[in-house]
């Protein structure tokens, strides 16, 4: 892979994507002298570290591709959940219509194909060189524990996307994805999903091992309690539901849930207490053009969002209770629920002409300046490791009462009238789905979720009146006849530059 642009990056790359100062990246002449000099002392590997992270968030070619951010709206994009209002802008519509990610010539095949393996290997990078450096035990543990969780969660994306469903009854012989796990930029073959998973957990169990005397206290980074979060989600997946239930309750142990006020005023700001783990994106960190905020805020006026605000699907909003807070969360259309939105153009006085507000429009994700994109973006909250130890509460047989006793912990907290489920089996599944998609709106969950429990997608029905059926609704009429066991629009197709460059890969290992 010594020549690939996705999988191997070489070192002067790696020091131009995570050099966090300009004067830091200009000091090195070659690739070799940076790459040494980026691990002499911990001082530079922490830096290294730094650059890996903003690598979720930076922009790699154009306003749809701003790191894993672009990827959380692609998610929910392909599900039934998250709605456009209008059909004038383009941004992340390709994943919205189901075509793109079937096509190994397209941006959105090659894009998180692209994302995931370049933050991969600047993690190798670090792990391949952490411990020849001189400096205390704990800051290298904590440094190569950091690198290790970052290199499974990469992988465990990627196997998502590109390779078929984890099947906990069956050997999982299917194709999953290259095993990247050096940075000698050696190709590698497709490994099979069960080989994919079990090199997931080993990396999380690693990294779980050495940070659990790690002092990490800011939530940019992942700490102990991250890694075993990105393990409970990985055990969820594998339909392991002992693992998956151990490691989200471990994960937020002590960890609290907003209030309610929290949650309509506060959500989107990385000192809330329920994040364990988020992107911090400042206003000088901002693309010229595009960035998270720009295409879901509900009280940023740019060009896109103020003529197709985000909508919630209107039958999930509609199956809350009046009692819930997350009403709150999108607008009803009524004239004295709209307060919430402020003043959408950055100013005092009304907002500028063509300004759309359509009933179910979003206001869970505001930025905190109007007259910036700039924010905090969750990736990992007190909410989901509930969620995900009620799930397999629920799934793993003859524990119900103890799943209803955990959904309620997070369902009392949205909603003062909730009463203790007395559901049992399916019906109780149900309940828990319903709350996790509507806690998790917007977050990135929903294909992954739909896609790992083998379930029908069904977007009809839906209050989308400025959506033409012609790109949006027909294709759930017509499209999705067989969920992802029976049906390989699932898979995104393996990038074409991929399968012509790796020497390891051939034309017959493309996704059917």
């Amino acid at each position: 892979m010594k020549n690939k642009i996705y999988i191997f990056m070489l070192a002067g790359s790696l020091m131009t994507t995570i050099g966090c100062k300009k004067d830091f990246l200009n000091t090195f002449p070659t690739d070799q002298v940076a790459q040494t000099t980026v691990f002499e002392n911990i001082t530079n590997a922490k830096l290294a570290v730094n650059g890996m992270y903003r690598l979720l968030y930076l922009q790699i070619s154009n306003q749809s591709q701003d790191g894993h951010a672009a990827m959380m709206i692609n998610m929910d994009a392909m599900g039934e959940d998250l709605v456009w209002s209008g059909n004038t802008y383009t941004y992340h519509k390709p994943a919205l219509r189901w075509e793109d990610h079937r096509n190994a010539a397209s941006a959105l095949a090659k894009y998180p194909y692209m994302l995931y393996y370049r933050i991969n290997s600047n993690a190798n990078m670090i792990i391949d060189n952490i411990d020849g450096i001189e400096g205390a035990e704990t800051d290298k543990n904590t440094i190569k524990g950091e690198a290790l969780a970052m290199r499974a969660w990469c992988h465990f994306n990627l196997v998502q996307l590109y390779g078929k469903r984890y099947e906990a009854s069956k050997q999982n012989t299917q194709p999953g994805i290259p095993i990247v796990i050096s940075s000698d930029g050696v190709d590698q073959p497709r490994s099979s999903v069960e080989a994919v998973y079990a090199q997931i957990n080993k990396d999380l169990d690693l990294a779980i091992s050495l940070l659990g005397h790690a002092n990490t206290t800011i939530n940019t980074h992942i700490n102990v309690n991250v890694a075993k979060g990105i393990k409970a989600r990985v055990a969820l997946t594998m339909q392991d539901w002992p693992n998956a239930v151990k490691y989200a309750s471990e994960a937020r142990a002590g960890k609290a849930l907003m209030t309610g006020t929290e949650y309509v005023d506060k959500f989107t700001t990385m000192d809330n207490k329920e994040w364990l783990w988020s992107i911090n994106q400042l206003g000088d960190q901002l693309p010229n053009y595009g960035a998270f905020y720009s295409y879901i805020a509900g009280n940023y006026a740019s060009s896109f969002s103020r003529v197709e605000p985000k909508m919630i699907n209107s039958i999930l909003f509609n199956r809350l209770t009046s009692t819930d807070i997350r009403k709150k969360l999108w607008w009803d259309g009524s004239a004295a629920d709209k307060q919430y939105f402020g003043v959408r153009d950055g100013n005092t006085g009304n907002p500028p002409s063509g300004t759309a507000y359509v009933k179910y429009m979003n206001r869970k994700f505001m930025v905190p300046d109007i007259k910036s994109r700039a924010g905090d973006i969750p990736l990992m909250r007190t909410a989901e490791l509930i969620l995900i130890e009620a799930e397999a509460l629920a799934r793993m047989g003859g524990r119900d009462a103890d799943a209803a006793q955990v959904l309620y912990i997070l369902a009392k907290n949205r909603d003062a009238s909730y009463t203790l489920s007395t559901k049992t089996g399916a019906a109780l599944i149900d309940e828990i789905m319903f709350q996790r998609r509507v806690e998790l709106w917007g977050e990135g969950f929903r294909f992954y979720d739909l896609k790992r429990t083998d379930s029908d997608m069904d977007r009809n029905g839906m209050d989308n009146p400025r959506v033409s059926s012609v790109s949006y609704l027909t294709i759930a009429f017509t499209l999705f006849k067989e969920r992802a066991s029976k049906n390989d629009l699932w898979e995104y197709k393996i990038p074409q530059d991929e399968l012509n460059t790796n020497k390891a890969m051939k034309p017959t290992d493309q996704n059917p």
